[in-house]
């Protein structure tokens, strides 16, 4: 390997690594300050209601921003799965898609729950949200049986 090589992949795994942490922290702040908003909101029973709806957002949107964060520092800083070939670049995709679809599908439900509670007509919001998740599942289903014999 040249040089110019090591040097371009110690800069790329650094930078890399600069955004999982970065990820990671931004991740763990949304939980916390979630957390802390249900604490501070324990006195107001509307509140407090509104309030656990909220967290239970951030704390989807904080987990599957935490994975994204592991997700690249494994595949990108610490390169686990060592040599890249078709089936694990394949593997690692469908693992990617597969954090995207479920925070949006848990986001949507979330979305249902507190749009239920103020305006029916807001409905129509989550359900595209709903549809663009199972517009996703069924991409991953088609993706998978159109790479099937990829090996």
């Amino acid at each position: 390997m040249g040089i110019s090589k090591l040097i371009t992949d110690k800069i790329s795994r650094t930078v890399y690594g600069l955004i999982s942490l970065s990820l990671g922290i931004i991740s763990l702040a949304m939980i916390v300050s979630s957390l802390y908003s249900i604490w501070t909101s324990l006195h107001e029973q509307m509140l407090f209601t509104n309030s656990l709806l909220d967290a239970v957002g951030f704390i989807v949107i904080g987990t599957a921003i935490f994975d994204v964060s592991r997700f690249l520092m494994e595949e990108e800083v610490f390169k686990v799965h060592g040599e890249e070939t078709s089936m694990k670049q394949r593997m690692i995709l469908i693992k990617f898609l597969v954090i995207i679809i479920i925070a949006i599908s848990l986001e949507a439900l979330v979305f249902v729950f507190s749009a239920a509670k103020k305006d029916i007509s807001l409905l129509v919001y989550p359900t595209f949200l709903l549809l663009t998740a199972v517009m996703l599942v069924i991409g991953l289903g088609v993706y998978q049986r159109m790479t099937k014999e990829e090996k």
